[in-house]
């Protein structure tokens, strides 16, 4: 990787840093406002005026370069302080600026990108719809051409920042003469001030306050400019857009992390129990040994993304590192959440507690952006098309030789030296997609400790990292698979086997 010259940025990451913490700690009581709905306009006015998005927009357009390590950066340092921040920064960035600087025309991305810079303008992105979620592909929104103009009509939910963005990119499949959606995805830029989108509900989401969200009814116009040009087709550039995002979680995540370490490490050292601090009860060694593990690993992710993933290369293909980071990293937001509560005890079990918000807040970043269940199980399928071109390979051999899991394949060659039935029942596909996440997580944490992060807490993370892969393997092995035998209209109470006596 070429050296990076980081004077000028972290003296602007600083900056940005000391002006969160102004708001969120010294000018507003951070729990207190992260329990109400919304943001205070001045807050979020304050946030805008350090313009965090300009780490998303291309020099040429007068952003700060779009380059990965400074997008990341600016995502952690929000995410320490609040992860609904954090989050409403990465729906701007990874899903309307960035598909933007790489698929809009260029007028088009002029104007934009001078807006977001500007006039502090916000974007979002609108995919989902009430009965497509995980089935994407089938979305009823459609559009057709009408001279130079697009008209897009549909019905979309659960988008971040409804009713606040300025623009939204707006996904649709295209109608032939006689109304039938076609295969394929386009993309729409639609400025709100052009009207044509109603909020019909917004939704009380149970965490996650201060971003809205809800449903929205579509009937728009759009010119022929502001459709998205993909390099082959609407679906790849749909893949390219999810899997950069889904790499760049640990932006998020790593943040959210530390502040879950920082947060349990100083509640143990200051908490006495039975004439003893807190810390040194070997029950709580354990909590705080993960929490500690989750950081490294999200950090080592950081790493991996920034150096491998500038805004130019094409993630369509990038579905395993991009499953596995996304699936993994989010999988760890919540247990060090559940951690972090359970120290805390029952104090933390309010909802302006940081520990009680954070096991809301970090809760649906395990389903939206694809499904950790659904993405375990793409994970799995993924290795299975690439180790069907060498059948004799055990899955130790395939580990062993692939780029992405080479260096921690020998920590568990005891237990993977087997073949993989390729009819897997899809709960076990979605275990080995567990640990074949956690391997790959595992690859990119020794990645960072040869580069000299601290090796005490490498080690403890490669540890943790064993424990929690074998412990899965181990549950992939076991071959008696419950079944669903519930009838809710039978018999079910444990009252009738009393020998109770009836008058």
């Amino acid at each position: 990787m070429d050296m990076i010259n980081n004077t000028d940025f972290i003296s602007y990451i600083e900056t940005y840093k000391r002006k969160l913490t102004e708001l969120f700690t010294q000018r507003n009581n951070e729990g207190l406002m992260a329990a109400q709905r919304g943001m205070p306009p001045y807050v979020l006015r304050q946030i805008l005026e350090c313009n965090p998005l300009s780490t998303f927009i291309p020099e040429e357009f007068g952003g700060r370069g779009a380059k990965t390590h400074e997008t990341l950066s600016m995502l952690e340092v929000s995410s320490y302080q609040s992860l609904p921040l954090s989050l409403m920064m990465g729906i701007n960035g990874a899903l309307f600026l960035q598909p933007l600087a790489n698929y809009g025309h260029e007028d088009v991305k002029k104007k934009i990108f001078k807006d977001f810079l500007d006039k502090k303008n916000m974007g979002g992105l609108m995919i989902t719809e009430p009965n497509f979620g995980s089935e994407a592909l089938k979305m009823q929104t459609g559009f057709f051409k009408s001279g130079d103009q697009y008209n897009v009509s549909g019905l979309k939910h659960w988008a971040g920042l409804t009713g606040w963005a300025d623009y939204w990119l707006i996904t649709a499949r295209e109608k032939d003469v006689n109304g039938n959606l076609g295969k394929d995805i386009g993309f729409f830029i639609h400025d709100t001030s052009n009207g044509g989108i109603d909020v019909v509900e917004v939704f009380q989401n149970l965490g996650l306050y201060m971003l809205p969200y809800g449903r929205n009814r579509i009937e728009i116009q759009v010119p022929e400019t502001h459709r998205l040009q993909p390099k082959s087709t609407g679906i790849t550039m749909m893949l390219d857009l999810l899997h950069r995002s889904r790499l760049q979680f640990p932006g998020m995540a790593t943040g959210f992390l530390r502040r879950m370490l920082d947060e349990a490490v100083h509640h143990c050292k200051t908490r006495n129990i039975g004439g003893s601090s807190l810390v040194n009860y070997d029950q709580v060694k354990e909590r705080l040994a993960h929490l500690q593990s989750y950081f490294t690993v999200s950090s080592a992710m950081s790493y991996f993304t920034s150096s491998n993933i500038p805004l130019e290369k094409d993630t369509s293909r990038s579905d395993l590192p991009a499953n596995s980071i996304k699936s993994v990293v989010t999988d760890y937001m919540q247990s060090a959440a559940q951690n972090l509560l359970q120290l805390v005890g029952a104090k933390g079990y309010k909802l302006d507690h940081i520990a009680g918000r954070s096991v809301v807040d970090s809760r649906p970043f395990q389903i939206f952006e694809g499904s950790n269940d659904i993405l375990y199980q793409q994970i799995t399928e993924s290795v299975l098309k690439m180790m069907r071109k060498m059948p004799s390979a055990s899955l130790y051999d395939f580990l062993k030789g692939y780029t992405h899991t080479e260096k921690a394949a020998d920590y568990f060659k005891d237990i993977l030296n087997f073949r993989v039935d390729y009819s897997l029942a899809q709960r076990k596909m979605v275990e080995l997609g567990q640990a074949i996440g956690r391997l790959v997580s595992m690859n990119m944490t020794i990645d960072l400790g040869q580069k000299g992060f601290n090796q005490d807490m490498v080690s403890n993370s490669l540890a943790v990292l064993q424990k929690e892969i074998r412990a899965i393997i181990s549950s992939y092995s076991f071959k008696n698979n419950a079944e669903v035998v519930y009838d809710p209209e039978g018999e079910n109470s444990w009252l009738t086997y009393l020998p109770l006596q009836t008058e």
